[in-house]
Formats: structure tokens, sequence, C-alpha cells
């Protein structure tokens, strides 16, 4: 799944803001902090961050994300993992992320073409505990879940756009 917006700001000043891992605990309806680990402070592949999320149906819980590809003022991506075993047995390895996560940027006129992508899995979330619980509302709860996710991005996807544009 993914969102596009038109931001009318350029690339270099985009891609500081989706690169600053703090910025979507401000506008996520779910991530509420996020923090660099082991000295990293800012994205290169290998570098580790952990995000505190909060979901009325689910609780709070921590991930530790790995950034998986840089490309500078291009890519930005990352795989969540659950290190403390929140949905299943813990884990730190990024092949069996709970969710990735992706900006990608696209100098378009003046202006830049940014585009949010999540993938959801291969590894246990949230989605299959609540399936486990419920398995004759699968095709509802994944359509619920998606729309919720979609309304996060839309939200993180304008509040970037927002606050790209002011400095303009």
């Amino acid at each position: 799944m993914h969102c596009d917006v038109r931001v009318e700001a350029p690339v270099s000043r985009v891609w500081e803001l989706v690169t600053d891992i703090r910025l979507p605990a401000r506008i996520s309806p779910e991530l509420q902090r996020v923090a660099w680990l082991d000295g990293a402070d800012r994205p290169v592949v290998g570098a580790r961050f952990e995000g505190y999320n909060h979901h009325p149906q689910l609780g709070e819980w921590r991930t530790v994300s790995h950034v998986v590809e840089v490309d500078e003022q291009r890519v930005f991506a990352w795989g969540v993992t659950d290190a403390d075993g929140r949905f299943g047995v813990p884990t730190l390895d990024p092949a069996k992320s709970l969710a990735s996560w992706r900006y990608e940027l696209e100098a378009e006129g003046g202006g830049t073409r940014l585009r949010q992508s999540a993938l959801i899995g291969p590894g246990r979330n949230g989605i299959t505990l609540t399936i486990e619980r419920r398995p004759d509302r699968e095709e509802e709860i994944i359509a619920f879940r998606v729309k919720e996710l979609r309304a996060g991005m839309e939200a993180t996807l304008g509040g970037i756009k927002a606050l790209a544009e002011e400095g303009r």
C-alpha cells in the first residue's frame, strides 16, 4: 500500500524532513516516540531506532527498526522488528519484519513527489494476532487495518508537506 503527495518544496527540504525519524511521532496517530539506538544519529544502512506505539485495540508496544536502504535524497526505507516478542517470538532480524516502510522522493517541476509505502509482514504482527482471535472476520480485520494505516500515512504526508512548504 502507498500514498503520494506533491510538495511545493525542493527535494533537499523534503529529504531533511523524511529522514528525521522523530517527525512522524508528532503527526502519527499510532507512533508515540522514536529514538536512535547504538549511537546512530542519522539514517545509514544498518542503523537502528526504537519506536513506541499505542493503538486502542492492541495497547502499547516497542519496536526496533533497521534502516535497510538509503539512497540520498531519493529513498529511505526501514524494517520494523518485534524486539520484545509482543506479537510472537522476539526477533531483531529485518527479514522477519512485522512491517517495512519506505519513503521515495522524486523532483517534479519545482517541487517534490513524495511517496510513503508500507508492506505488512512477513513477521507476526497485530493483524496476525487479531485474525487468530477472529478468523471468521479476516477480510474485515484486514480492510479495517489498511484503512487505519492509509489514514496514518495521509496524515504523515500532509504534515511533512505543511512543514516543507512553510519556508517557501
